[in-house]
């Protein structure tokens, strides 16, 4: 017999735009009724949602350029969520039980359009690895930096959601030398211990290009630049002839507290970019729409292999929500932040 659906859900919303960095005190989690799927509808009990830095720039309001719309006062926050089908209509594509993924997280049931769903299969071994963004890392790294075998790879922001991966990622694709870098010494244990890297920087421990130069003596071929800023530089001075430097975030500008989250300004050596040869490009996932089957499915295939690990923190209940941000734009986290409702 189903399970009676609750008449009201809670939700997470946004209650004044900082000045600064978001804080938990700038959200709060709301009851609303419970909607009532309509044509091309489905009502998804959402089971985890993605904590992710790019709020940062859809509550600062600075998108141009970006396929997500700004946050208002009062608005409901989004993103990235894996939930059960739980209320569909009987002409839906989807059938009540569907496991699915779509972007209204921050809550506990959404109401969905159904082709704004995505069916979920076995292909990843747990439904939380569907919410990695690792995608970024594999297509960034097979697309635009092209690693290849005994490439030395850095990868800044290694402890990040993309980070973690990337460095696994590199490796299983014929990297000869990882390098990372992070802002604490337990994340650089961490990342050598459990994820394979040969050597960390450590964002606080002396010029970022000078512990590069002695982790990465002879050069690196290819960069995976989550953080931009001082670390986009001093991977320029290492780099080898003809290195290629694939960019996916921008860490420093966009959770700088002066900024509103949509830009990361630096001034780089654009002659070294012409004597070396070197490549700089930004990765978006629009532009290659096939990667994220493939990369899925090499995904789960190393999961269950063994080959690669989804380093994640779970945070339980949606009330503990506000704080994962607040704590994810700190650093204080290693890997994803998923919430567990």
């Amino acid at each position: 017999m189903p399970t009676a659906l609750p008449g009201t859900a809670r939700e997470v919303r946004l209650t004044a735009v900082p000045g600064g960095l978001p804080a938990r005190e700038h959200f709060t989690v709301v009851r609303t009724p419970l909607p009532e799927p309509g044509t091309g509808q489905v009502l998804v009990r959402n089971r985890y949602f993605l904590v992710f830095p790019g709020l940062r720039t859809l509550i600062g309001g600075e998108v141009d350029g970006v396929p997500l719309p700004p946050l208002r006062s009062g608005d409901a926050l989004f993103g990235p969520a894996v939930g059960e089908v739980v209320a569909a209509p009987a002409d839906s594509p989807l059938r009540t039980g569907d496991t699915v993924s779509h972007l209204l997280g921050w809550r506990e049931y959404a109401l969905v359009a159904a082709a704004d769903c995505t069916l979920l299969d076995d292909t990843l071994p747990d439904p939380v690895a569907y919410l990695s963004v690792g995608s970024a890392a594999y297509g960034a790294l097979t697309r635009l930096a092209e690693v290849r075998a005994g490439d030395t790879v850095f990868v800044t922001g290694a402890a990040g959601a993309v980070g973690s991966l990337a460095g696994q990622i590199a490796r299983l694709l014929g990297a000869g030398r990882v390098i990372g870098s992070t802002s604490t010494t337990e994340k650089a244990e961490r990342l050598v211990s459990e994820l394979r890297y040969d050597a960390v920087v450590r964002r606080g421990a002396g010029p970022i290009a000078e512990q590069l130069a002695e982790a990465a003596p002879e050069g690196i071929d290819v960069l995976l630049d989550n953080v931009a800023g001082e670390q986009l530089v001093a991977a320029l001075g290492a780099a080898r002839q003809g290195a290629r430097f694939a960019l996916v975030g921008a860490l420093s500008g966009q959770l700088a507290a002066e900024r509103a989250g949509g830009s990361a300004p630096v001034e780089i050596d654009a002659f070294r970019l012409v004597v070396r040869g070197i490549s700089l490009r930004g990765y978006a996932g629009a532009d290659h729409p096939e990667m994220e089957k493939e990369w899925t499915g090499r995904f789960g295939a190393w999961l269950r292999s063994g080959e690669i690990s989804f380093p994640h923190t779970r945070i339980a209940g949606i009330d503990r929500a506000p704080q994962a941000l607040e704590e994810l734009m700190a650093g204080r986290h290693f890997g994803a932040v998923v919430v567990e409702l």
